[in-house]
């Protein structure tokens, strides 16, 4: 019996001694410089931004777009804010997605050809408020997100250049905007939140001392109506001033207290504050038709699991001054329509196999002794 006892502790050691090793053969999660401290001036970009292998794996696309690129099936990730009729979403590279699924691999959608993307489908667009304010600009619009590949009723989520490990979602997702001096700028801070028939995106100007705090990346799980408020409509196309709103989370009461909400980690029921909308004025209205030309008919034609497009390799060190293009490839033939997988070099499908070995060699060991 105390024999047996010694053994079992041996094991249990020996075990524990195996998994710590899996763990120290992990790579680490975060990127040395964080997506959103890069700093990159039109149109001298990476072929992709992200070239580390980290823990969530490697970027899926790829930041130099251009003809070569603009598909249905490009996998840019180099994304444009630029006015009412000129801007892109991230949404999913694949049909029925869930956005909580593929956050990480999105891909750039936008309303007009010239940027490399994929473009959002002809009437895909039903309603569109554009906000220009001291410190921003925002589009909040209404759309049936089955044409850029969400998952019907999907509730969605938020995209921001950050995330929990610095990477943003997308990794490596980069937004310019023409909005603020005619020429493409690198946008810092921005979010999107797109879910249910309805997207909300804030691009910050980084010119302004408070972009980080316009936006924010904190209220994750409140969607549109507390960081972006705003009077938008279902079927109306309207481009409009405003002042700035006040920061996500804050709230001024009637007798002037200032409120900061914290997103609580639990589930949220109610949520007893409401933010001030700021009141929209020298509106411009449009018929939906004369901001949105060029683009492709009905649904958008999405690869099948057989014909999954993949970035090209880039040459030497990741980076490339070459035109990159989307290619057919068979090797994610198995994936069965599900997020793009993450490759080998993750970490985790490397040491897979010489743990589950060594625990069988040490067990054998104890049973047979």
């Amino acid at each position: 019996m105390h024999s047996l006892t010694i053994t079992s502790r041996l094991a249990a050691l020996a075990i524990g001694a195996i998994f710590v090793a899996a763990q120290d053969d992990l790579p680490p999660a975060r990127p040395q410089i964080p997506l959103a401290e890069k700093r990159f001036t039109w149109p001298d970009l990476p072929y992709q931004v992200d070239t580390e292998v980290l823990l969530r794996g490697t970027q899926s696309g790829y930041n130099i777009c251009n003809s070569t690129t603009e598909n249905q099936e490009s996998l840019c990730q180099t994304a444009h804010f630029n006015s009412i009729d000129d801007f892109c979403l991230w949404a999913p590279p694949r049909a029925g997605e869930n956005i909580g699924n593929i956050e990480s691999h999105m891909v750039a959608w936008c309303t007009k050809p010239g940027h490399g993307t994929r473009l959002i489908p002809e009437g895909a667009i039903t309603g569109l408020q554009w906000i220009r304010t001291p410190d921003y600009v925002q589009a909040v619009g209404f759309f049936d997100e089955t044409m850029v590949n969400i998952g019907e009723e999907d509730y969605g989520g938020e995209i921001d250049p950050h995330g929990a490990d610095g990477r943003g979602n997308p990794m490596g997702a980069l937004l310019f905007s023409e909005a603020w001096t005619g020429s493409p700028v690198q946008v810092i801070n921005w979010h999107l939140f797109i879910g249910r028939d309805r997207f909300c995106f804030k691009a910050c100007d980084p010119s302004r001392q408070n972009d980080r705090q316009f936006c924010n990346n904190i209220l994750d799980r409140i969607g549109c109506d507390f960081n972006i408020p705003n009077v938008a409509q279902p079927d109306v196309f309207e481009e409009c001033a405003a002042d700035n709103q006040d920061f996500p989370g804050v709230y001024t009461q009637a007798d002037g207290a200032v409120i900061t909400y914290t997103q609580p980690e639990g589930p949220i029921d109610t949520i007893e504050w409401r933010p001030r909308t700021p009141v929209p004025s020298d509106c411009t209205t449009y018929a939906s038709a004369a901001l949105f030309s060029g683009l492709p008919a009905g649904a958008n034609p999405t690869p099948s699991a057989s014909d999954e497009p993949e970035i090209t390799p880039a040459p030497s060190g990741g980076l490339s001054t070459a035109r990159p293009r989307a290619t057919p490839s068979n090797s994610n033939a198995s994936n069965g329509g599900a997020r793009p997988q993450q490759t080998n070099t993750s970490g985790a499908s490397r040491i897979a196999l010489p743990s589950a070995a060594a625990l069988a060699v040490i067990l054998s060991a104890i049973i047979f002794a």
